[in-house]
């Protein structure tokens, strides 16, 4: 068939799509002592750069639940590459023309945010809208890509440190842009779907009236929280619990947990036919809370990093599937309904780790006090599962 008809390739690029995005949220982390060593960037300053990505990324979020459905799909989704590729190239560039360095990397980070955010509200639509038979096991395994693109983006970035010199990493950067610029040209060619149309979507305001959404917007703050609470402090919980380098650290805390994420979103994907979405993710809740228990009270440390693991492997079904049964639940919410719950979700990325960051402050830096704190997410969860059962038969009114 060809690849104007063939929504194989509408697949491919959206996988791609999601890899694109592991590429934008994790590269330019892995730079940030390289940056402050070389443009003299104190490390407040280099906080603030992903306070920048995160709240632009929001705010896309916000504004293409808006036009997105207007403009198009196809036109959104290509820009999205686009964008993405542009501040990755801009990444190498900008901090060598600019006078201050830090505004280069901030005007390159901002391109790519706002390549990320659309990236975000549009593919998971995308692949709703394509003809599958199971919608929920072609999301787990879309969302599993985002799991494989971050661990790549570790293990490659660090094979290209290693073997080609960190002081290359412009290279490198304009390396990782071939990606999404390629997968930009791809979309131009590829079947896109719309999953419902504008005229047969409800308006924001109705889905704002509806308890249903509400739930729905719980459970992505709760996935969100849930799942970054434990990512983002992962990489210092290995190396202050085993006293390893940044670099096993990497390997042992996020890498891990990524590879956990991705294979509970592939297990999904391949038994989805003989599993109760909402029971999954209830049962994943559970075992959530127990990952967390395990890392904070565990006094052994690689006990306590097993913990870590068990988390990375149960949060894998909650992003995509709370999608999922929010499209098949609301099936007139629509691109809008897409775009605030991943707005949602981001919200729950950003005070999971700020959480979890703050109380182990409190108590002299004891991430596990901080990972204990972060339990009222999972827990948060279940309570919004049951909810959800009781609601199950409300309806959104246009």
């Amino acid at each position: 068939m060809s690849i104007r008809t063939n929504f194989k390739h509408t697949m491919a690029a959206s996988y791609f799509g999601y890899i694109t995005q592991a590429i934008v949220n994790n590269f330019a982390p892995l730079l940030f002592v390289t940056f402050q060593n070389t443009f003299e960037i104190s490390l407040e300053k280099i906080g603030y750069l992903v306070t920048v990505n995160f709240c632009l990324q929001l705010l896309v979020d916000f504004v293409a639940a808006k036009f997105v459905d207007k403009i198009g799909y196809r036109v959104c989704v290509v820009a999205a590459h686009v964008f993405s590729g542009a501040g990755l190239i801009l990444m190498g560039i900008l901090p060598f023309v600019f006078a201050d360095p830090y505004w280069g990397l901030i005007v390159s980070i901002m391109c790519y945010a706002v390549g990320g955010g659309l990236i975000e509200v549009l593919i998971s639509p995308i692949v709703e809208a394509c003809p599958t038979d199971e919608k929920s096991a072609a999301m787990s395994l879309l969302h599993s890509f985002y799991c494989w693109g971050h661990v790549a983006v570790i293990l490659l970035t660090t094979l290209f440190f290693v073997t080609a010199g960190i002081e290359n990493w412009r290279m490198l950067a304009c390396l990782w842009a071939i990606i999404p610029l390629a997968n930009a040209v791809y979309f131009c060619f590829v079947p896109i779907n719309t999953l419902v149309s504008a005229e047969d979507s409800v308006p924001m305001k109705s889905l704002f009236k509806s308890k249903l959404f509400w739930i729905f917007i719980l459970l992505m703050v709760c996935s969100g929280a849930s799942e970054q609470g434990m990512s983002q402090w992962s990489s210092a919980f290995a190396e202050m619990g085993l006293n390893v380098s940044k670099t096993m650290g990497d390997l042992l805390g996020p890498c891990m947990f990524a590879v956990m994420m991705g294979i509970s979103r592939v297990f999904y994907a391949a038994f989805s036919t003989k599993l109760n979405l909402t029971k999954f993710i209830a049962g994943s809740c559970v075992l959530c809370v127990a990952g967390y228990l395990i890392a904070s009270f565990s006094p052994i440390p690689v006990l306590a990093l097993v913990g870590c693991g068990i988390c990375g492997l149960s949060v894998g079904i909650l992003w995509p599937g709370v999608f999922c049964l929010a499209a098949e639940k609301m099936p007139t919410g629509g691109t809008a309904m897409f775009a605030l719950l991943a707005l949602a979700g981001d919200l729950g990325c950003s005070s999971g780790p700020t959480l979890v960051g703050v109380v182990s402050g409190a108590f002299d830096d004891n991430l596990k006090i901080g990972f204990l704190a972060a339990i009222v997410f999972p827990v948060a969860l279940i309570a919004g599962i049951i909810l959800l059962k009781r609601a199950k038969s409300s309806q959104v009114a246009s």
